[in-house]
């Protein structure tokens, strides 16, 4: 098979992908994700190899933060030491990264890991599962969720910029202040941006290699 035409089979598959992506949208364009309604588990294997669900780490806790996840992504690695001191600052809530992205492996993860010293809950979702389930297209991604699994906020953890820039604004640490204290959630989502999860680009070299 020449290599002209694996790009057009690929870029027909990525099309098709997106527009399963939007049959999951409402017609307005809204996510069929409610806030206030839990969201679906998850069971997933951690970098040692055991097996952790979502349900598991709300076990003793308030809620949790989910944030969909890639080892490879620019936009993730800023925030390793915001990860990492997550649950010492919030010990009513537990923290699992999901690492999400097309084609990342559980032993480039375990690698990432190891070489930035990241100490948080990390599991791997080989198949893009969990991101798919809960509309995600970009990470990284956070999700806020009460002790029933309910939604209380989706979105960036902040506009990207640096704390000490004087426009920097934080997004999911106001929302867990505002879920802890019992008030309502003043802003329950934001827009996400980041590195994309499923691109054609991302297979392109293996089916290169496989043509020629």
């Amino acid at each position: 098979m020449d290599s002209q035409r694996v790009t057009r089979l690929i870029l027909i598959s990525g099309n098709r992908q997106r527009r399963s992506w939007r049959r999951r949208l409402l017609p307005n364009g809204n996510e069929r994700q409610k806030f206030g309604e839990p969201l679906g588990d998850f069971s997933l294997r951690s970098l040692s190899g055991a097996t952790v669900t979502l349900e598991s780490r709300l076990q003793g806790k308030r809620g949790a933060v989910v944030v969909i996840w890639s080892s490879v992504c620019s936009h993730c690695v800023r925030y390793d030491r915001y990860f990492n001191g997550f649950e010492d600052r919030y010990p009513d809530l537990s923290l699992t990264v999901v690492s999400a992205r097309l084609g990342e492996t559980l032993d480039s993860v375990r690698k990432a890991a190891a070489q930035r010293k990241l100490e948080f809950c990390l599991v791997h979702d080989a198949e893009s599962k969990v991101a798919r389930q809960w509309f995600s297209e970009q990470t990284p991604r956070a999700f806020l969720v009460d002790a029933g699994r309910a939604l209380i906020y989706r979105g960036a953890i902040d506009n990207y910029k640096l704390p000490e820039d004087p426009d920097y604004v934080a997004y999911l640490d106001p929302a867990i202040d505002e879920f802890l204290n019992g008030r309502p959630v003043t802003r329950q989502e934001t827009a996400s941006y980041g590195c994309a999860i499923h691109s054609v680009y991302y297979v392109l070299p293996k089916a290169f290699t496989k043509a020629v």
